[in-house]
């Protein structure tokens, strides 16, 4: 796949993932009303517009949200010449706009794009990632991320980030409605307000995990693309590679993290240790590190021949 193809794919398919939820997440509301029995389309109409509000938040803001959430602050080119320049040297080798540069204050070597086109982009890195890695090391790093935006992973991906919660918040919300409406409605529904609290129950318990299956759908094939990409970018694959050994041994989590960010990092917030095993693999976001700085080994061969 070229660059161009993963580009227009990753514009389709973040088109229709705004249109699934819109989808879902009215049915929900359609479920909700039949199983209530009440009239009319009042709950419908409400879902269709928490659905369009969630939707526009995640293109317009979501990306301020996850920099938020991961304690991110931005830094201009006084603040911290050395990353901002070196960012600087990757867009102008690549003919990209600047993105917001910024730095989230912790150890663990990490980092994430995120926007919803290169024109309105933000790469975060840490501080951990600044201080342990080599200049051409932390370049790699840079590069990976810069090739998201370049790809335009980070619209599909910042947009998961909302989208998910919104169908999370709607199951807590119908729960909880039925805690304090419950009581007041099994007397005249009889079995009916049983089996809408095990509906609520049932939705509450399962939201979780639709909102990680979600995650999953994101192909591990674009942190390749992106390993490649970014490799490409820099000339040099074996620095990536070398800062993916490097995390792969830190095994340090970061300190503030959350599951609905972190399909957006260079590698796991939760710490190596969640990427071991069987579980581990099978619920990541991301490829296997070994398996990552294996196929960047291989591009550094063929380099070489």
């Amino acid at each position: 796949m070229t660059t161009y193809d993963a580009i227009r794919s990753n514009k389709t398919k973040s088109a229709l993932l705004i249109i699934i939820f819109l989808i879902l997440i009215v049915l929900i509301g359609w479920a909700i009303q039949i199983i209530d029995g009440t009239s009319g389309y009042g709950i419908v109409a409400l879902a269709a517009i928490i659905s369009i509000v969630s939707a526009l938040i995640g293109y317009f803001g979501g990306a301020k949200i996850a920099l938020s959430m991961n304690g991110a602050h931005e830094i201009s080119k006084e603040q911290d010449p050395y990353v901002y320049r070196m960012v600087e040297n990757l867009c102008i080798a690549t003919g990209m706009p600047m993105p917001k540069v910024y730095v989230i204050e912790d150890e663990a070597i990490n980092a994430f794009a995120t926007g919803r086109d290169p024109q309105h982009a933000h790469i975060a890195v840490t501080t951990g990632a600044i201080r342990k890695l080599e200049n051409e090391e932390l370049e790699g790093v840079l590069a990976h991320e810069l090739s998201h935006v370049q790809n335009y992973d980070i619209r599909f991906m910042t947009l998961v980030v909302v989208l998910v919660g919104t169908i999370v918040l709607l199951s807590d919300m119908f729960l909880r409605t039925r805690w304090i409406m419950g009581g007041r409605r099994s007397s005249r529904s009889g079995s009916a307000g049983n089996i809408l609290m095990l509906v609520g129950i049932i939705l509450l318990i399962l939201s979780p995990i639709i909102a990680e299956l979600i995650k999953l759908a994101i192909s591990r094939k674009r942190e390749y693309l992106a390993d490649a990409s970014g490799a490409l970018m820099t000339r040099y694959p074996q620095a990536l590679a070398s800062a993916l050994r490097k995390i792969q041994s830190d095994d340090l989590p970061l300190q503030r993290k959350s599951r609905a960010t972190a399909h957006l990092f260079l590698a796991s917030p939760f710490g190596a240790a969640t990427r071991r095993g069987f579980s581990g693999s099978l619920f990541s976001t991301h490829p296997p590190i070994e398996e990552r700085i294996a196929a960047l080994e291989k591009m550094a061969g063929e380099r070489t021949q």
